[in-house]
Protein backbone atom coordinates (compact mmCIF):
# COMPACT_ATOMS: atom_id res chain seq x y z
CA UNK A 1 0.00 0.00 0.00
CA UNK A 2 1.56 3.51 -1.55
CA UNK A 3 0.93 5.66 2.08
CA UNK A 4 -0.52 9.56 1.89
CA UNK A 5 2.19 11.54 0.38
CA UNK A 6 0.72 14.74 1.77
CA UNK A 7 2.30 15.63 4.77
CA UNK A 8 1.20 17.60 8.95
CA UNK A 9 2.39 20.69 7.90
CA UNK A 10 3.33 23.16 11.05
CA UNK A 11 5.88 25.90 11.64
CA UNK A 12 9.17 25.97 13.80
CA UNK A 13 9.71 29.02 16.10
CA UNK A 14 11.98 30.63 14.07
CA UNK A 15 9.10 30.42 10.72
CA UNK A 16 11.13 27.24 9.48
CA UNK A 17 8.85 24.66 8.42
CA UNK A 18 8.11 20.78 9.66
CA UNK A 19 6.39 17.78 7.31
CA UNK A 20 5.71 15.09 9.48
CA UNK A 21 4.72 11.87 7.21
CA UNK A 22 2.54 9.30 9.14
CA UNK A 23 2.91 5.59 8.39
CA UNK A 24 -0.54 4.24 7.03
CA UNK A 25 -2.88 3.52 9.57
CA UNK A 26 -1.30 6.50 11.92
CA UNK A 27 -3.60 8.09 14.36
CA UNK A 28 -0.89 10.92 15.03
CA UNK A 29 -2.42 14.78 15.42
CA UNK A 30 0.96 16.41 15.60
CA UNK A 31 -0.24 19.30 17.56
CA UNK A 32 2.51 20.25 19.54
CA UNK A 33 3.65 23.77 19.42
CA UNK A 34 7.45 24.81 19.46
CA UNK A 35 8.03 26.31 22.41
CA UNK A 36 11.73 27.58 21.84
CA UNK A 37 12.96 31.02 21.58
CA UNK A 38 15.42 31.35 18.46
CA UNK A 39 17.87 33.41 17.27
CA UNK A 40 17.02 34.82 13.83
CA UNK A 41 18.26 32.81 11.07
CA UNK A 42 21.55 32.80 9.27
CA UNK A 43 20.99 32.95 5.64
CA UNK A 44 24.25 34.54 4.41
CA UNK A 45 25.42 31.51 2.28
CA UNK A 46 27.12 32.73 -1.30
CA UNK A 47 28.16 31.10 -4.10
CA UNK A 48 31.61 31.92 -6.74
CA UNK A 49 31.93 30.47 -9.95
CA UNK A 50 35.20 28.84 -10.40
CA UNK A 51 36.11 29.79 -13.82
CA UNK A 52 39.32 27.23 -14.11
CA UNK A 53 36.23 24.50 -14.06
CA UNK A 54 33.11 26.08 -14.86
CA UNK A 55 31.66 25.04 -10.66
CA UNK A 56 30.09 26.35 -8.86
CA UNK A 57 31.53 26.80 -4.78
CA UNK A 58 29.03 27.46 -2.24
CA UNK A 59 30.77 29.56 0.78
CA UNK A 60 28.60 28.91 4.06
CA UNK A 61 30.62 29.97 6.64
CA UNK A 62 27.75 30.00 9.51
CA UNK A 63 27.44 26.37 9.21
CA UNK A 64 30.56 26.02 11.30
CA UNK A 65 28.82 26.44 14.43
CA UNK A 66 26.01 23.93 13.54
CA UNK A 67 25.69 21.09 16.45
CA UNK A 68 28.40 18.28 16.07
CA UNK A 69 27.85 15.05 17.28
CA UNK A 70 26.07 15.68 20.36
CA UNK A 71 25.02 13.01 23.39
CA UNK A 72 22.12 10.69 22.87
CA UNK A 73 19.99 13.43 25.94
CA UNK A 74 21.05 16.46 23.65
CA UNK A 75 20.03 15.05 20.17
CA UNK A 76 18.02 17.91 18.32
CA UNK A 77 16.57 15.34 15.87
CA UNK A 78 15.11 12.92 18.84
CA UNK A 79 10.98 13.90 19.57
CA UNK A 80 10.51 16.91 21.99
CA UNK A 81 9.38 15.37 25.44
CA UNK A 82 9.01 15.93 29.50
CA UNK A 83 12.71 14.72 30.34
CA UNK A 84 15.08 16.92 27.85
CA UNK A 85 15.24 20.08 25.82
CA UNK A 86 13.11 21.18 23.44
CA UNK A 87 14.40 20.05 20.50
CA UNK A 88 13.44 20.53 16.46
CA UNK A 89 10.58 18.16 16.25
CA UNK A 90 8.19 19.57 18.70
CA UNK A 91 6.09 16.21 18.92
CA UNK A 92 6.57 14.09 21.55
CA UNK A 93 6.40 11.30 18.99
CA UNK A 94 6.74 10.67 14.73
CA UNK A 95 7.19 8.40 11.71
CA UNK A 96 9.54 10.83 9.66
CA UNK A 97 9.82 14.14 9.90
CA UNK A 98 11.35 16.64 7.93
CA UNK A 99 12.01 20.39 8.57
CA UNK A 100 14.06 22.91 6.62
CA UNK A 101 17.42 22.97 8.28
CA UNK A 102 18.80 25.74 10.82
CA UNK A 103 22.11 25.33 9.33
CA UNK A 104 21.54 25.50 5.33
CA UNK A 105 24.02 25.71 2.89
CA UNK A 106 21.37 27.06 0.48
CA UNK A 107 18.19 28.86 1.61
CA UNK A 108 15.06 30.45 0.08
CA UNK A 109 15.91 32.80 -2.22
CA UNK A 110 16.17 37.10 -1.37
CA UNK A 111 15.00 39.09 -3.76
CA UNK A 112 18.41 39.82 -5.65
CA UNK A 113 19.01 36.61 -6.23
CA UNK A 114 15.91 36.44 -8.80
CA UNK A 115 17.83 38.34 -11.34
CA UNK A 116 21.30 37.38 -10.31
CA UNK A 117 23.21 36.44 -13.59
CA UNK A 118 23.79 32.50 -13.57
CA UNK A 119 27.60 32.82 -14.61
CA UNK A 120 30.73 34.64 -13.74
CA UNK A 121 33.12 35.46 -11.18
CA UNK A 122 31.29 37.43 -8.84
CA UNK A 123 28.85 36.59 -5.60
CA UNK A 124 25.84 35.80 -6.08
CA UNK A 125 23.18 34.22 -3.13
CA UNK A 126 23.03 30.98 -2.70
CA UNK A 127 19.47 30.22 -3.50
CA UNK A 128 17.68 27.13 -2.57
CA UNK A 129 16.68 24.66 0.29
CA UNK A 130 18.10 22.66 2.58
CA UNK A 131 15.66 20.01 4.19
CA UNK A 132 16.87 17.35 7.28
CA UNK A 133 14.86 13.81 7.16
CA UNK A 134 15.11 11.98 10.23
CA UNK A 135 13.86 8.76 9.24
CA UNK A 136 12.37 7.84 12.85
CA UNK A 137 12.14 8.74 16.01
CA UNK A 138 14.04 6.18 17.61
CA UNK A 139 17.47 7.47 18.54
CA UNK A 140 19.23 3.80 17.47
CA UNK A 141 17.18 2.88 14.63
CA UNK A 142 18.67 1.99 11.41
CA UNK A 143 16.67 2.56 7.75
CA UNK A 144 17.94 -1.41 7.07
CA UNK A 145 16.08 -2.25 10.49
CA UNK A 146 12.88 -0.56 10.01
CA UNK A 147 9.83 -1.96 9.55
CA UNK A 148 8.42 -2.15 6.13
CA UNK A 149 5.28 0.50 6.19
CA UNK A 150 8.32 3.25 7.69
CA UNK A 151 10.16 2.52 4.06
CA UNK A 152 6.96 3.01 2.22
CA UNK A 153 6.87 6.16 4.51
CA UNK A 154 9.92 7.55 3.82
CA UNK A 155 9.54 6.91 -0.15
CA UNK A 156 6.80 8.69 0.11
CA UNK A 157 8.29 11.47 1.72
CA UNK A 158 10.96 11.74 -0.83
CA UNK A 159 8.40 11.88 -3.72
CA UNK A 160 6.40 14.75 -1.87
CA UNK A 161 9.86 16.73 -0.99
CA UNK A 162 10.68 16.01 -4.58
CA UNK A 163 7.10 17.89 -6.28
CA UNK A 164 7.21 20.42 -4.20
CA UNK A 165 11.15 22.00 -4.57
CA UNK A 166 10.64 21.48 -8.08
CA UNK A 167 8.02 23.42 -7.91
CA UNK A 168 10.55 26.69 -7.11
CA UNK A 169 11.57 28.42 -10.32
CA UNK A 170 15.07 29.23 -8.53
CA UNK A 171 15.52 24.83 -8.40
CA UNK A 172 17.74 23.02 -11.16
CA UNK A 173 18.27 19.51 -9.06
CA UNK A 174 16.57 17.98 -6.10
CA UNK A 175 19.08 15.97 -4.25
CA UNK A 176 17.96 12.94 -1.88
CA UNK A 177 20.35 11.48 0.60
CA UNK A 178 21.52 9.72 3.48
CA UNK A 179 25.13 10.38 5.12
CA UNK A 180 25.82 7.39 7.54
CA UNK A 181 28.67 7.06 10.08
CA UNK A 182 31.19 9.23 12.04
CA UNK A 183 33.60 7.89 9.35
CA UNK A 184 31.17 9.20 5.91
CA UNK A 185 31.52 13.17 8.62
CA UNK A 186 28.27 13.08 10.20
CA UNK A 187 27.33 15.36 13.14
CA UNK A 188 24.23 13.82 14.23
CA UNK A 189 23.63 9.71 15.13
CA UNK A 190 20.45 10.11 14.91
CA UNK A 191 19.01 7.93 11.77
CA UNK A 192 18.48 10.78 9.49
CA UNK A 193 18.86 11.83 5.58
CA UNK A 194 19.05 15.60 3.77
CA UNK A 195 16.85 16.90 0.98
CA UNK A 196 19.44 19.67 -1.16
CA UNK A 197 17.68 21.27 -3.72
CA UNK A 198 20.41 23.58 -6.09
CA UNK A 199 20.04 26.32 -8.19
CA UNK A 200 22.38 24.67 -10.03
CA UNK A 201 23.26 21.43 -12.14
CA UNK A 202 25.66 19.68 -10.19
CA UNK A 203 29.10 18.91 -11.67
CA UNK A 204 28.38 14.97 -11.74
CA UNK A 205 24.63 15.51 -13.31
CA UNK A 206 26.35 17.28 -15.77
CA UNK A 207 29.39 15.27 -16.52
CA UNK A 208 26.57 12.53 -17.08
CA UNK A 209 24.50 14.87 -19.06
CA UNK A 210 27.55 15.32 -21.58
CA UNK A 211 27.92 11.50 -21.67
CA UNK A 212 23.74 10.58 -22.46
CA UNK A 213 24.20 13.41 -25.30
CA UNK A 214 26.96 11.65 -26.90
CA UNK A 215 25.60 8.35 -26.75
CA UNK A 216 21.97 9.89 -27.68
CA UNK A 217 23.35 11.12 -30.60
CA UNK A 218 25.63 8.27 -31.61
CA UNK A 219 22.71 5.53 -31.20
CA UNK A 220 19.43 7.45 -30.33
CA UNK A 221 18.98 5.33 -27.44
CA UNK A 222 19.74 5.93 -23.42
CA UNK A 223 23.31 5.97 -22.32
CA UNK A 224 21.44 4.75 -18.54
CA UNK A 225 18.94 2.59 -20.03
CA UNK A 226 21.71 0.63 -22.19
CA UNK A 227 24.02 0.74 -19.32
CA UNK A 228 21.07 -1.09 -17.25
CA UNK A 229 20.00 -3.74 -20.20
CA UNK A 230 24.18 -4.10 -20.24
CA UNK A 231 24.90 -4.88 -16.63
CA UNK A 232 21.39 -7.41 -16.57
CA UNK A 233 22.12 -8.97 -20.01
CA UNK A 234 25.88 -9.85 -18.51
CA UNK A 235 24.88 -10.63 -14.75
CA UNK A 236 28.73 -10.57 -13.89
CA UNK A 237 27.99 -7.48 -11.24
CA UNK A 238 24.80 -8.07 -11.27
CA UNK A 239 22.80 -8.21 -7.52
CA UNK A 240 19.50 -7.85 -8.01
CA UNK A 241 17.05 -8.49 -10.96
CA UNK A 242 13.55 -7.53 -9.70
CA UNK A 243 10.04 -6.91 -11.61
CA UNK A 244 10.96 -3.53 -11.67
CA UNK A 245 14.43 -3.15 -10.48
CA UNK A 246 17.81 -4.21 -10.77
CA UNK A 247 20.95 -3.48 -8.66
CA UNK A 248 24.27 -3.60 -10.10
CA UNK A 249 28.09 -2.89 -9.18
CA UNK A 250 28.95 -0.32 -11.70
CA UNK A 251 31.59 -2.05 -13.99
CA UNK A 252 34.20 1.25 -13.35
CA UNK A 253 33.21 1.32 -9.84
CA UNK A 254 35.17 4.33 -7.80
CA UNK A 255 34.39 3.07 -4.27
CA UNK A 256 35.18 -0.38 -2.24
CA UNK A 257 31.38 -0.59 -2.11
CA UNK A 258 29.85 0.79 -4.68
CA UNK A 259 26.59 -0.46 -5.82
CA UNK A 260 23.92 1.42 -8.61
CA UNK A 261 20.13 0.71 -8.19
CA UNK A 262 17.95 1.83 -11.22
CA UNK A 263 14.07 1.25 -12.94
CA UNK A 264 13.55 -0.87 -15.34
CA UNK A 265 11.26 2.09 -16.76
CA UNK A 266 12.76 5.34 -18.30
CA UNK A 267 11.70 7.26 -15.22
CA UNK A 268 13.44 11.26 -14.44
CA UNK A 269 13.09 11.19 -11.18
CA UNK A 270 11.10 9.70 -7.96
CA UNK A 271 7.86 11.55 -8.33
CA UNK A 272 7.50 9.73 -11.73
CA UNK A 273 7.63 5.94 -10.71
CA UNK A 274 4.56 4.53 -10.41
CA UNK A 275 2.45 2.35 -7.25
CA UNK A 276 4.40 -0.82 -8.40
CA UNK A 277 7.73 0.38 -8.81
CA UNK A 278 7.45 2.52 -5.31
CA UNK A 279 6.47 -1.01 -3.46
CA UNK A 280 9.19 -2.45 -4.88
CA UNK A 281 12.24 0.50 -3.93
CA UNK A 282 10.71 0.13 -0.29
CA UNK A 283 11.51 -3.74 0.12
CA UNK A 284 14.82 -3.76 -2.04
CA UNK A 285 16.42 -0.36 -0.67
CA UNK A 286 16.62 -1.86 2.59
CA UNK A 287 17.61 -5.68 1.44
CA UNK A 288 20.55 -3.52 -0.01
CA UNK A 289 21.62 -1.69 3.10
CA UNK A 290 21.77 -4.75 4.80
CA UNK A 291 23.82 -6.78 2.21
CA UNK A 292 26.15 -3.71 2.65
CA UNK A 293 26.06 -3.84 6.33
CA UNK A 294 26.89 -7.71 6.33
CA UNK A 295 29.59 -7.44 3.68
CA UNK A 296 33.00 -7.40 6.40
CA UNK A 297 32.41 -9.70 9.21
CA UNK A 298 32.94 -8.27 12.62
CA UNK A 299 31.32 -4.88 11.50
CA UNK A 300 27.99 -4.20 12.65
CA UNK A 301 27.13 -0.67 10.82
CA UNK A 302 28.88 -0.26 7.71
CA UNK A 303 29.47 3.53 7.16
CA UNK A 304 27.79 4.79 3.67
CA UNK A 305 26.08 7.63 1.35
CA UNK A 306 22.73 6.60 0.02
CA UNK A 307 22.49 9.16 -2.81
CA UNK A 308 19.42 9.67 -5.21
CA UNK A 309 19.81 10.57 -8.77
CA UNK A 310 17.60 12.68 -10.02
CA UNK A 311 16.98 14.13 -13.90
CA UNK A 312 17.47 18.32 -13.63
CA UNK A 313 14.04 20.22 -13.22
CA UNK A 314 14.36 21.58 -16.25
CA UNK A 315 18.14 21.72 -18.43
CA UNK A 316 18.65 18.50 -20.33
CA UNK A 317 15.55 16.91 -18.41
CA UNK A 318 15.19 14.04 -21.38
CA UNK A 319 18.69 12.76 -21.00
CA UNK A 320 18.67 12.41 -17.37
CA UNK A 321 17.16 9.37 -15.75
CA UNK A 322 16.43 8.22 -12.15
CA UNK A 323 19.23 6.03 -10.14
CA UNK A 324 20.34 5.54 -6.47
CA UNK A 325 24.01 5.30 -6.02
CA UNK A 326 24.84 3.19 -2.24
CA UNK A 327 28.68 3.78 -1.52
CA UNK A 328 30.72 2.69 1.09
CA UNK A 329 34.67 4.27 2.00
CA UNK A 330 35.10 1.49 4.21
CA UNK A 331 37.87 -0.94 2.05
CA UNK A 332 38.39 -3.54 4.86
CA UNK A 333 37.37 -3.46 8.91
CA UNK A 334 39.11 0.18 10.53
CA UNK A 335 40.21 0.80 7.47
CA UNK A 336 38.57 3.64 4.83
CA UNK A 337 39.59 4.38 1.48
CA UNK A 338 40.85 8.29 1.12
CA UNK A 339 40.75 11.22 -1.20
CA UNK A 340 44.27 11.35 -2.00
CA UNK A 341 46.53 13.23 -4.07
CA UNK A 342 45.35 11.35 -7.25
CA UNK A 343 41.47 12.09 -6.78
CA UNK A 344 41.72 14.98 -4.60
CA UNK A 345 44.04 17.10 -7.06
CA UNK A 346 43.72 15.10 -10.54
CA UNK A 347 40.49 13.56 -9.73
CA UNK A 348 41.81 10.49 -10.98
CA UNK A 349 40.63 7.80 -9.26
CA UNK A 350 41.69 4.19 -8.05
CA UNK A 351 39.60 1.67 -6.76
CA UNK A 352 41.36 -0.97 -4.59
CA UNK A 353 38.74 -3.60 -5.65
CA UNK A 354 37.51 -5.49 -8.24
CA UNK A 355 33.62 -4.57 -8.72
CA UNK A 356 32.56 -8.56 -10.09
CA UNK A 357 34.50 -9.84 -6.60
CA UNK A 358 32.20 -7.28 -4.99
CA UNK A 359 29.30 -7.99 -6.41
CA UNK A 360 29.99 -11.71 -5.68
CA UNK A 361 29.99 -10.79 -2.22
CA UNK A 362 27.14 -9.10 -2.57
CA UNK A 363 25.17 -11.79 -4.52
CA UNK A 364 26.16 -14.22 -1.17
CA UNK A 365 24.80 -11.86 0.75
CA UNK A 366 21.35 -12.31 -0.14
Amino acid sequence: MTPKQDPTRRTLADGRQIFYFDDAGSTRTHSARDSRELPALDHSSRMRFDVLTGEWITMASHRMTRTHLPSADECPLCPTDETRTPTEIPDGGYDVAVFENRFPSFAAAPEEAIDSPGDGVGDRPAAGHCEVMCFSSDHTAAVAELPLERMRTIVGAWISRTEELSADPLVEQVFCFENRGEEIGVTLTHPHGQIYAYPYVTPRTRSMLTQAHKHFERTGRSLLADVLAFEREDKARLIYDGDHWSAYVPTAARWPIEIHLAPHRDVPDLPSLNDQEREELAVVYQDLLRRIDRFYPGVDRVPYIAAWHQAPVRINRPLGRLHLQLFSILRAPGKLKYLAGSESAMGAWVNDTVPEAVAARLRELK
